[in-house]
C-alpha cells in the first residue's frame, strides 16, 4: 500500500473495487484547515470520471502496470490488432479502451499501451498525427485572415474542421485527445 502524496498523475489505483487512472491530482491546503489531495480519476472500465478527496496520510492501493510500445495493424471488426515490437505477438484491443483518439491512428502507428495482467488497460496514442485530407469543399483564394472553419473528411474516416485554406490532397497535423487541426504540413 502506498500513500496519498506517493501518487502522481498517470498511475493507476485500485479505488472502491475499481481499477482507475489518476488523470489530476492537486495538493491543496486551504486556509488554517487540513491539508488534502484533490484527485480526478478515471475509471478504466467504464470511462466514467469521478473526483475524490484523499488525506495526504491516507493509504491507496497503487496497481503495478507494465507500459509496452506497440504497432497498430489493422481493424478487424470492433477490434484493433497490435503489434508488440519486440515479440511480433498480435493482440486484439477493443475500440473502447482507446476510446475517440481511435478515429485518428492509422496503420502502422505506435502506441502506447498499459497492461495489467495480460490485460490491456489503457492506450496512449501519439499525442499528434500527420493525415491527409480526402474530402473538403474547395478553398477560396484569399481566405486567410479570418479564422473561419470547414469540415474536412481525412484518411482515417474521422470528420475534423480545418481553415477555408485546406484543400483536398493536403497534409494537415491534428490532436489525437481534442481531435482538432493544428497546422498544415509543409
Amino acid at each position: 500500500m502506498a500513500k496519498t502524496s506517493d501518487l502522481s498523475t498517470g498511475n493507476f489505483i485500485r479505488f472502491n473495487g475499481e481499477l482507475m487512472k489518476v488523470v489530476e491530482l492537486q495538493h491543496r491546503t486551504p486556509g488554517n484547515l487540513r491539508a488534502f489531495y484533490q484527485a480526478v480519476m478515471r475509471s478504466v472500465r467504464t470511462g466514467k470520471q469521478i473526483e475524490n478527496r484523499f488525506r495526504p496520510d491516507e493509504e491507496v492501493d497503487l496497481v503495478r502496470v507494465e507500459m509496452r510500445t506497440m504497432q497498430y495493424l489493422y481493424r478487424e471488426g470492433d477490434d484493433f490488432i497490435c503489434m508488440d515490437n519486440e515479440t511480433y505477438e498480435q493482440i486484439p484491443v477493443a475500440a473502447n479502451v482507446i476510446g475517440d483518439a481511435a478515429k485518428y491512428i492509422k496503420e502502422n502507428t505506435n502506441v502506447d499501451m498499459a497492461f495489467h495482467a495480460d490485460e490491456v488497460i489503457f492506450v496512449q496514442p501519439p499525442k499528434h498525427v500527420e493525415l491527409e485530407v480526402t474530402y473538403t469543399e474547395p478553398g477560396v483564394r484569399g481566405d486567410t485572415a479570418t479564422r473561419t472553419l470547414k469540415p474536412a473528411k481525412v484518411e482515417t474516416g474521422a470528420e475534423v474542421m480545418i481553415p477555408l485554406f485546406v484543400n483536398t490532397g493536403e497534409i494537415i497535423r491534428v490532436d489525437t485527445t481534442t481531435g482538432e487541426y493544428m497546422e498544415r504540413v509543409k
